[in-house]
């Protein structure tokens, strides 16, 4: 699994968790599963780095993270 399809997991994960919503504070980790094993993602280390990368980002990494409901990806892939 890459390091954005740990995030993007981590994030669908947080968001059930947080029923719906996206704030993610910098010190949060989410346990993801794969392979049936827990693995830990820092989920607001990820999601601050890409919103800082954004303008590097591809428009498909933009595009799942808009579907998720960041509003930053969402605006950054309009303005392209």
């Amino acid at each position: 699994m890459s390091a954005i399809e740990e995030g993007v997991a981590a994030l669908e994960a947080a968001q059930r968790a947080l029923e719906g919503s996206l704030t993610v504070p910098r010190g949060h980790e989410e346990q993801i599963a794969v392979g049936g094993q827990e693995y830990p993602v820092k989920l607001g280390v990820w999601v601050m780095n890409q919103k800082g990368r954004r303008a590097k980002l591809p428009a498909d990494r933009l595009s799942a993270l808009a579907a998720l409901g960041l509003e930053w990806a969402a605006a950054e892939g309009a303005a392209r």
